[in-house]
């Protein structure tokens, strides 16, 4: 799938397109309006607006971090620990948001006075933005695998959160907080115009600045990218700084929403984050993909939880889906790279 959503930014040359590519450049957006049409046959009330601004709400999160993650695997970069760098943002956020920085984080809001939305935003994009400097500035000067990098990082910042938190959540913001994660702007919740917003900057920023360019040209070609004299360790450190700093928003968002925080939250996070990113069509191997490919494996994977669960189907079989569905669609990517090679 990701030959779908190719940007050749080197060399922006036009070329005629096979029924078969351009089959498999909308096959993401193709199998989403399948799927819709399925969910819509089996169960009517799938295509209640109520459950469709509830689906995109829901995924508004995860999406926001698979903007980021976007670029790092467009680097041929991974990372593991978007969730435990979540919940390391929202947990400290909301002590920020109770004006409280003690282990017994369990109070009522109001015996405390916190320092209020803004603080506690800049706070979890802040701790975002550290965890992803340091994992970057660790692979690059070190040397270390991605992989390996944040793995730890999974566990470390995990383990942080819990030290921090003493396990506790942390609930009761005050309505200006809350309308962050519950508001709605005319019909459409916040969270979702959030979202979309942060994909349309992404968006512009990868196909019409020469940052972006050179994001493409390092996951394409390391070697040649660092020979034209693009700062590689430069542009692979900003992209998990990217990621970090969508990691810590999502963060924040989360806490409004479900006006708590816990230690445990964005659990498993890593796997629908990268499950968005590859379903729609950004290439595991670097140098090919988009945001709104992004968008469309994003919203792809909401629609298909949420019919999933109106047609009562164990959440344990959900999970097998998703990861079958990856499986496919990093099968499909190979099938067309060794077709166009051959």
């Amino acid at each position: 799938m990701a030959q779908a959503f190719e940007v050749n930014s080197a060399a922006p040359i036009r070329k005629e397109r096979s029924p078969w590519e351009l089959l498999s450049r909308f096959a993401p957006l193709i199998f989403l309006l399948l799927m819709m049409a399925v969910f819509a046959t089996l169960e009517p009330r799938f295509l209640d607006p109520t459950n469709l601004f509830n689906v995109m709400r829901q995924i508004s999160i995860t999406g926001l971090i698979a903007l980021g993650m976007t670029f790092v695997i467009l680097t041929a970069g991974i990372d593991l620990s978007v969730g435990s760098v979540l919940a390391l943002s929202a947990i400290v956020a909301a002590a920020v948001a109770k004006g409280s920085t003690g282990n017994s984080l369990s109070l009522d809001s109001d015996e405390v006075t916190g320092y209020g939305w803004f603080a506690s935003l800049l706070t979890a994009v802040g701790i975002g933005v550290l965890c992803g400097f340091i994992q970057g500035f660790t692979i690059t000067r070190l040397k270390v695998p991605p992989f390996v990098v944040t793995l730890g990082g999974l566990s470390a910042f995990r383990g942080l959160t819990l030290w921090f938190s003493g396990g506790g959540p942390i609930s009761g913001f005050d309505a200006d907080f809350r309308w962050w994660g519950q508001g709605m702007i005319g019909p459409v919740p916040v969270p979702v115009i959030l979202f979309l917003l942060c994909a349309l900057i992404c968006h512009v920023v990868l196909r019409h600045t020469r940052y972006g360019r050179n994001v493409y040209a390092v996951g394409g070609n390391m070697e040649a990218a660092r020979l034209s004299g693009i700062l590689v360790s430069r542009i692979i450190l900003s992209v998990y700084v990217i990621v970090g700093f969508f990691a810590g928003l999502a963060g924040f968002v989360l806490n409004a929403r479900l006006n708590s925080a816990e230690a445990v939250a964005g659990q498993g996070y890593e796997l629908t984050v990268i499950a968005s990113v590859v379903i729609g069509g950004t290439s595991l191997f670097g140098g090919a993909g988009t945001i709104a490919g992004t968008v469309i494996g994003a919203t792809l994977i909401g629609v298909l939880v949420n019919g999933l669960v109106l047609n009562n189907v164990s959440s344990y079989i959900q999970q097998v889906i998703i990861g079958l569905i990856i499986i496919s669609a990093v099968a499909f990517d190979r099938y067309i790279k060794n077709r166009r090679r051959h």
